[in-house]
């Protein structure tokens, strides 16, 4: 089963694992079944949970799929920057009337149980975020078949990725929609990210091993771009949010689009860890203010997250966004899936008839 990923599906376009609820078995399942490679997002999800679904998608496709994992993150927070945040975020308790989340929840979101399932029940890839496996993990999931990918930041986290043994990295770039993925969360690197184009030369250059890029990508054009600066395979998250089945809130859908969100940025509002997302109050009123406290602050809105959805309040939510976001197309799938591919096709000839002969 193990191969490189662009052995693996017809197209070289990844669907990003989205946690949350938007990268679920049907937008998986629509994914793969149209030739690119369809991603579950395990994260925040229990390790059941993560099983029923991939049994859900096994129904919906006989195609290769990934799973995507959260890695167990350390202990950080301070408690009393965290108590601290709680009571600056009572007003948007009251407002929404509910109450707000207990900060003390577990910290590796079911790791273990996860990778035991997975190495039991193995599937065709597993990724992994906020971190790289153990060597010893890496090593069980190639003696079942199964093809890893590490996601990364910059050079020096690929060189780790590969020395543990990695199949693959994803270079994920300043410019993606939800949480960076750094391996080590420092407050002092918030705004210092690199571009995806200029990290892709940069990792190509110091890794022997395969690249899916990421970041703000939404158009063939984009991903001609990437592979001609060294990736192999290309992974969109934003892209594929607007789409019918993707399992994002309408309002979610709606604000990739909608004039009233005109750009991005990374806050720590919602979880206490940078993620790029659409500027609302939410992020303007508690983003300068939030803590370096993840998941303390990710388990502390989780209730007001829920009931602004639920009050149709987009202001209140979080509303993860890649930087092309208002590039967003309201389409199936597979459609965007050909779409893309067509584009990417079309990017390729147009620069081979420029090159000098």
């Amino acid at each position: 089963m193990s191969s490189e990923v662009t052995d693996l599906c017809r197209y070289p376009i990844v669907q990003a694992p989205m946690a949350g609820g938007a990268s679920g078995p049907q937008l998986a399942g629509a994914v793969t079944e149209a030739g690119g490679l369809g991603f579950l997002a395990a994260g925040y999800k229990t390790a059941d949970g993560m099983y029923h679904e991939i049994k859900q998608l096994r129904r919906l496709t006989a195609g290769p799929f990934g799973v995507n994992l959260f890695m167990p993150q350390p202990v950080l927070a301070d408690p009393g920057a965290v108590e601290v945040y709680r009571h600056q975020l009572a007003h948007e308790a009251a407002w929404y009337e509910t109450p707000l989340g207990d900060p003390d929840g577990s910290g590796d979101d079911g790791y273990e149980a996860k990778v035991a399932i997975l190495l039991e029940d193995p599937v065709p890839v597993v990724s992994f975020t906020f971190g790289c496996p153990t060597r010893d993990t890496l090593d069980a999931f190639a003696r079942v078949g199964t093809h890893t990918i590490v996601t990364v930041t910059s050079p020096e986290e690929a060189r780790s990725a590969q020395w543990a043994g990695a199949d693959t990295v994803c270079v994920q770039g300043f410019e993606a929609g939800g949480h960076q993925s750094t391996h080590r969360d420092d407050p002092q690197l918030d705004q210092t990210g690199t571009g995806l184009l200029s990290l892709i030369t940069q990792v190509r250059e110091t890794v022997q091993i395969p690249i899916v890029a990421a970041g703000g990508l939404m158009r063939g054009a984009q991903l001609a771009a990437a592979f001609a600066a060294g990736a192999d395979a290309a992974q969109l998250g934003t892209a594929f949010l607007a789409c019918p089945e993707s399992g994002a809130h309408l309002l979610h859908k709606q604000a990739l689009t909608n004039p009233l969100f005109v750009r991005t940025e990374l806050t720590r509002a919602f979880s206490g860890r940078p993620a790029r997302g659409l500027v609302n109050r939410f992020v303007r009123e508690h983003g300068p203010y939030a803590p370096a406290a993840y998941p303390q602050v990710h388990y502390v809105t989780s209730g007001l997250r829920q009931a602004a959805a639920k009050a149709r309040d987009a202001q209140g939510m979080a509303l993860w966004a890649g930087q092309g976001h208002r590039m967003a197309r309201e389409l199936p799938a597979g459609e965007l899936i050909e779409l893309l591919a067509a584009e990417l096709e079309a990017a390729r000839t147009a620069l081979s008839m420029r090159s000098p002969r």
